[in-house]
Formats: C-alpha cells, sequence, structure tokens
C-alpha cells in the first residue's frame, strides 16, 4: 500500500566531517590493518601504462584563502587513448596498465593532494564532438553538506579547450580558467577554490 509522501521524512544531510577519512583512507589515519593499503593510494599508472607521465599537485581552498587540511580528493579520467577503464566503456579495450581512478587526502600540513597518472586523451561529447583532455574530481572535506564535482583541462591544450563542448556552455567566460591546470613540465597546478572571486566551476552531476 503506497504511503502519504510526508510518512517517511527526508534524513538531514551532514558535513563529511573526520570520519570520511577514517571511512576511506585507515591508513593515512594511523588505523592499520583493515586494509594493506588505502584503497585509491598510490599512483595509477605501472611501467607498461602508456601515455604521456604526468604529475597533478593542487590545494582546495576556502573563501578566506586558506588551504584545507582535511579535504579527500578523488580523481577519474580516461586513458591516454580516451577509453575508460569502466565495464560500460564500449568503444574499445581500455589500457589494462592504467587504473583511471584514485583517491588522495591532504596533506594534514599543507594541504596539498598529489597524483602520478598520465596526461588523458580525448572523449567524445554526447553528440561526437571531442571534448579536450581532462580530469574529473570530487571533492569531500568537513563543511561541505555534498561531494563536489569538478574537472581540470590543461593549459597547454588551447585548441582543444576553445573546441571543448562543455567548455562551450560556460556563460561567464571570465570563469573558464578556473578550470584549467597550469602545466610546467610534467607537472599540473590545480587549485580548487571553493569560495571567493576565484571559486572554481562546480558541476551538478
Amino acid at each position: 500500500m503506497a504511503q502519504a509522501l510526508g510518512y517517511l521524512k527526508e534524513t538531514a544531510s551532514q558535513t563529511a566531517g573526520p570520519y570520511v577519512h577514517i571511512g576511506c583512507t585507515p591508513n593515512f589515519t594511523g588505523i592499520h590493518g583493515v586494509y594493506d593499503k588505502d584503497l585509491g593510494s598510490g599512483s595509477l599508472v605501472n611501467d607498461q601504462t602508456r601515455g604521456e607521465r604526468i604529475t597533478i599537485r593542487g590545494q582546495v581552498i576556502d573563501g578566506a584563502g586558506t588551504p584545507l587540511k582535511d579535504a579527500l580528493v578523488e580523481i577519474w579520467q580516461a586513458d591516454a587513448d580516451g577509453l575508460y577503464n569502466s565495464p560500460s566503456e564500449t568503444r574499445g579495450k581500455a589500457d589494462p596498465n592504467f587504473f583511471g581512478w584514485a583517491r588522495c587526502p591532504g596533506d594534514m600540513e599543507t594541504g596539498e593532494f598529489v597524483f602520478e597518472t598520465i596526461k588523458p586523451g580525448r572523449v567524445p561529447f554526447r553528440d561526437g564532438r571531442l571534448m579536450a583532455p581532462h580530469v574529473t574530481f570530487w571533492i569531500v572535506a568537513r563543511g561541505i553538506n555534498l561531494g563536489l564535482n569538478t574537472r581540470m583541462y590543461f593549459s597547454d591544450e588551447e585548441q582543444a579547450n576553445a573546441e571543448d563542448p562543455i567548455l562551450a556552455r560556460i556563460e561567464h567566460r571570465v570563469r573558464v580558467p578556473t578550470l584549467i591546470g597550469k602545466r610546467e613540465g610534467n607537472e599540473v597546478r590545480f587549485e580548487i577554490h571553493l569560495q571567493g572571486d576565484k571559486e572554481t566551476i562546480f558541476f551538478d552531476i
């Protein structure tokens, strides 16, 4: 029998708090013996992975300009050929030596997160147009009720970025740079600003 819509009340949302680290990265918090290593920790690549090696570094920064020291960041991305390591990938076989997903808690002193990965290939949008190379980010921390989703594009892909169908939909063009990781050599710097003049664009997905 159907119940009235108001019969069951929605549970109030809570911020991630310190428990997200205990549950997702117990070794990082000093709780050993649950997993040999924290799920998603370490490099996304091995010696056989195809593609250009890069290191992504950054911080999650609050509205006062202070890096958060308790943020947890996850990334996922395509391999060098633009294929995802996923059962739903139907365009071809992704590189078996590329994991495609990783998780990193921010350093408790500096707030910095670090990912050892490769530069992703271009992936088609749903209408077939190619998107520029990008990495998808998910961020949680105290004070964030729901995980935040954003993307990092690459500063050395100006032409591809100009053609990207997602970037083209951003009405306020002055905010596009908040999605661009600044590349110097094999390192890419990506700062995620939660508030303020430099607030990063977040996606409702």
